[in-house]
């Protein structure tokens, strides 16, 4: 189970941080990442975190403005978006995969292949 919450209303330039708390994972190899879906739009891959060594993936359009991080005693893990931008209003979602098959690069274009999600947060930055 995946439970998303932290977005909001948010100026052009502001920050704010998402969270995605997790329970109930039985592998100890997993991929959980952040995708967002505006109207109209598909849902694009934005960022995401594998547990073993927490290596992290970035989609080219979030690249320096957000960072992904886990907290894995609060099986949270959050996305800290920067420098926010008009164009990145969207309802975000978590989601994760396990046990890993793919790359991060390969869930974040791909993200139909998330085997669990979450419900999103509306993230909206105004200009």
């Amino acid at each position: 189970q995946l439970q998303a919450s932290g977005g909001g209303l948010v100026q052009t330039g502001g920050s704010l941080r998402l969270s995605c708390v997790g329970s109930g994972f039985t592998y100890p190899d997993y991929t959980i990442g952040w995708f967002r879906q505006a109207p109209g739009k598909e849902r694009e891959g934005v960022s995401c975190i594998r547990s073993t060594d927490d290596s992290t993936y970035y989609a080219d359009s979030v690249k320096g403005r957000f960072t992904i991080s886990s907290d894995n005693a609060k099986n949270t893990v959050y996305l800290q978006m920067n420098s926010l931008k008009p164009e990145d209003t969207a309802v975000y979602y978590c989601a994760a995969d396990f046990p890993v098959h793919y790359s991060g690069r390969y869930y974040l274009r791909h993200p139909s292949i998330m085997s669990y999600w979450g419900k999103g947060t509306l993230v909206t930055v105004s200009s």
